[in-house]
């Protein structure tokens, strides 16, 4: 009983150098990174409470930020510029709901100026997040086996029959219905980026990584399926054996096709309609997505300077669906934001937010070109916010208020520890 005591205090922040408010800090941060995969909701009190004691901890700072790390000030500054865009919308309870949701880009940044983290405390992050998504896999796959097993058993077929249509229901099926597949595959696939890069020398690095790769299958998220197939040319291109070198492209290749034959891959929704146990919550397909795209880009155009502001963008987005007509009904009627942030960011607050988004993932992009591994991990933020709208959502705004600042710190600990292991 002790020993188990020992080991679970050790996975926890306990420097004796630290203080209370240090302590709390980091692990409320591990807590909530554990739920961030298993419920929506269940993040935000820990989140809460590592903002207020990350407030007492940079009040009480001995020594002012480091000026290499101003660039962390673009959150605030992108943050403000959200918050002048009410001035000009008409929704203001979305529009106020919304910056609620994205304070976190404004508070995160400017604590992380100030907390001085070590590369224990930051792999403790990636440790819980690991942690939270092996439980949320277990969790789904138990929830979704039971959805199918009832849904047979209503009818009365052969035992082959049963076979047959249980798997088509599992495998059309959206595995996860409580956090968005989006979300889940990035946080994912930058666990993957610290994981992969390691050897599997114990089993539990090799169950984790199998459970992350089957996870990733059965959310069926193009945007990750995309970054994963660009990490693992990079991931073999960076083997010098050629021997080595050929046996992974042969296993690539036959992963590449596995992951494409999953349904939810360039799905037809007619037929994917036919073999779900809940179509309302089926991800948006690829037609979707680029009708989707083609009508903010028409709003954009129509006020480009200043956007729509922070309240009406959905507003006006849906409105334009209907004035397209019968091809965007579905969209109308499931409120279809740009599912893409960048196009999302223009249209509530016109170039200058945009500018600011861009400048941000363009530092980013340059700052850690210098690895394939660290290549990767902006690759996933970046397909990210191309095929969703990730700073509308809490959890979205909140993952990125934390790891992308980590990221671009000048001495970066994640960067340069954690995932390019230097």
């Amino acid at each position: 009983m002790d020993k188990t005591i020992k080991y679970i205090r050790s996975l926890f922040y306990n420097d004796e150098n630290s203080t209370l408010v240090q302590r709390v800090f980091w692990n409320s941060l591990y807590i909530a990174f554990f739920l961030l995969p298993i419920d929506i909701n269940y993040p935000t009190p820990f989140f809460g409470l590592a903002i207020i004691f990350g407030a007492m901890n940079t009040i009480k700072a001995d020594k002012a930020y480091v000026r290499e790390n101003k660039v962390l000030l673009a959150f605030p500054l992108y943050f403000l510029i959200l918050l002048i865009s009410i001035l000009y919308t008409d929704n203001l309870p979305d529009g106020f709901d919304l910056i609620v949701r994205s304070l976190s880009l404004l508070l995160f940044p400017i604590i992380f100026l100030f907390v001085k983290e070590d590369a224990s405390s930051v792999r403790k992050l990636f440790d819980f997040l690991l942690y939270g998504l092996v439980f949320s896999f277990f969790m789904n796959l138990s929830t979704v086996l039971y959805d199918v097993f009832t849904t047979v058993q209503v009818e009365t077929t052969s035992l082959w029959e049963q076979v047959t249509v249980s798997w088509r229901l599992f495998m059309n099926d959206q595995f996860s219905n409580v956090v968005s597949p989006s979300y889940v595959s990035l946080y994912i696939l930058l666990v993957l980026s610290y994981y992969l890069k390691k050897e599997l020398n114990t089993v539990w690095r090799l169950f984790c990584v199998l459970i992350l790769f089957a996870y990733l299958f059965l959310l069926g998220n193009e945007a990750a399926y995309y970054t994963l197939f660009v990490m693992g040319i990079l991931l073999i291109w960076k083997v010098k054996d050629k021997s080595k070198r050929y046996i992974l492209v042969c296993l690539f290749l036959l992963g590449t096709i596995v992951f494409v034959k999953n349904p939810h891959f360039f799905h037809d929704k007619g037929r994917t309609n036919d073999t779900a146990l809940n179509t309302q919550e089926l991800p948006i397909s690829e037609n979707d997505r680029w009708l989707t795209w083609k009508a903010a880009i028409m709003a954009i155009e129509e006020a480009p300077l200043l956007g729509y502001g922070i309240g009406d963008a959905k507003d006006v987005l849906v409105a334009k669906y209907k004035e397209l007509g019968s091809e965007y009904q579905n969209h109308a009627k499931h409120r279809y934001n740009a599912h893409n942030q960048f196009l999302q960011t223009w249209l509530e607050t016109g170039v200058i937010g945009i500018f600011i988004l861009l400048f941000v993932f363009t530092w980013l992009a340059f700052y850690m070109r210098r690895s394939s591994n660290e290549f990767a991990v902006f690759l996933a933020l970046f397909i990210a916010l191309m095929f969703e709208s990730m700073l509308v959502r809490f959890n979205g705004i909140v993952f990125f208020s934390i790891i992308v600042p980590l990221l671009l710190k000048k001495k970066s600990i994640l960067s340069s520890r954690i995932i390019r292991n230097v």
